[in-house]
């Protein structure tokens, strides 16, 4: 009788817990270099940080190709030009969405009121100090790459995606004229799933390491002041994920949320380990594949675009940080205020980099939106690192409804592998 194996989602959720259970008995455990040299900032931090090395290593050819692949497997130009609108339109929607349900929790909770502000630290004025505003007009413009080699280089991901949709749609519409550069598309997206499957093996080790780190490096004292703001961000972000998104599920597919919150559980889990939403995008594919059947024509295009301009999680941080930042400096914001958070942060969030704490430095640019001093973003840089990993789970999560409903309206959703147990 052979012995019965953990699959790879299994292993992760395991090396998830042993890593909170081990992190938080060394916290407690006194001092020593062995404690903080070699374990906590030597073998933890090399393989955790090795292992988040390794998923961005595959981020830019993984992101790139996906996208060449998808748009041209869509094959009509015309059905393509609708699941990129659409896409687009619900990602936006649901980020304003996001914003909205922040500044609504904050502002019940008010996480800002009664911090001692003694405890500021003024060193976040320098780490975030060099993040320059930029104008709508420009936010536009920087999607086209002057340089499409320039731009795989730095990992620019909407010019890299405006590149490689727009060399997508031309293989679709000369079809058998580029038979040849499909095909080498086609065989390059092969190697870089099963590069992404070998590097998937050591992922229970790296998750492993990573929540280790994290809860020896912060354990949960430090959470006692800040506990309203957390209480606010996960209220938002929960709120967010159930009511907002499963709502738009059900109205727009008919599916059952439960179901699909259950199917789609292991791939948030996975993404609250490693706080990086392009590390979930094979997992997320393979899943909406498998499991809720999602054609991958469709999710090969969506999930790369989401990973990338679908920050509604980051949304929220930044809309609770706001009202927070605010009540903790006495600075009372209008209407009008909380109107240029929600634009700012939206289109913040177009952008954002699919990878751990991003979200704080353009946290900055929202601040200068509406006067807010930098200084505040110190109160929330130590704990963001759990925040961060719970909006990356509510991130990816965003990205498979709307993949979900963008399918159903395009066809291409078998509802019977869905509802198989």
């Amino acid at each position: 009788m052979k012995k019965k194996k953990f699959n790879l989602t299994t292993r992760i959720m395991l090396s998830l817990i042993l890593g909170a259970i081990v992190g938080s008995i060394l916290y407690f455990l006194p001092a020593s270099s062995f404690k903080t040299d070699i374990l906590v900032n030597g073998i933890f931090y090399i393989v955790g940080n090795g292992f988040i090395r390794m998923m961005q290593m595959l981020v830019v050819p993984l992101v790139f190709v996906s996208i060449v692949c998808g748009s041209a497997a869509i094959g009509d130009t015309k059905t393509l030009g609708k699941v990129g609108v659409r896409s687009l339109i619900f990602y936006l929607c649901t980020t304003a969405i996001a914003v909205v349900v922040a500044i609504g929790v904050a502002n019940i909770i008010n996480p800002g009121i009664g911090v001692k502000m003694a405890n500021i630290v003024k060193t976040a004025t320098s780490a975030t100090s060099s993040t320059k505003s930029v104008s709508f007009a420009e936010t536009i413009l920087n999607i086209i790459p002057t340089n499409p080699i320039e731009s795989l280089s730095n990992g620019t991901m909407l010019q890299i995606i405006f590149f490689a949709l727009l060399l997508g749609i031309i293989l679709a519409k000369l079809g058998d004229r580029v038979d040849s550069v499909s095909q080498f598309f086609n065989q390059w997206n092969t190697i870089m799933m099963e590069m992404t499957n070998i590097i998937m093996l050591v992922a229970p080790i790296g998750v492993f390491a990573l929540i280790a780190k994290t809860f020896a490096t912060l354990g949960f004292d430090m959470f006692l002041p800040m506990l309203k703001y957390m209480g606010s961000v996960v209220g938002g972000l929960g709120i967010h994920c159930i009511v907002v998104y499963m709502a738009l599920l059900k109205i727009f597919t008919g599916l059952n949320p439960v179901r699909f919150i259950k199917k789609f559980f292991p791939v948030m889990t996975f993404a609250f380990s490693t706080a990086t939403s392009n590390a979930t995008i094979p997992l997320s594919i393979e899943t909406l594949e498998k499991k809720v059947g999602v054609s991958k024509k469709i999710s090969s295009f969506t999930i790369p675009l989401g990973a990338t301009i679908n920050m509604d999680g980051t949304a929220i941080m930044q809309g609770v940080a706001v009202v927070f930042t605010a009540q903790l400096f006495n600075i009372n914001l209008s209407v009008a205020d909380y109107l240029t958070v929600i634009a700012t942060a939206t289109l913040a969030s177009v952008g954002t980099a699919g990878v751990p704490s991003v979200g704080l430095i353009t946290l900055s640019m929202v601040f200068s939106s509406v006067g807010l001093p930098v200084e505040g973003i110190a109160y929330i840089m130590g704990i963001d690192r759990i925040l961060d990993m719970l909006r990356t789970a509510v991130n990816i999560t965003g990205d498979a409804v709307c993949t979900t409903i963008v399918a159903h309206q395009n066809k291409a959703l078998n509802k019977e592998v869905f509802y198989q147990e």
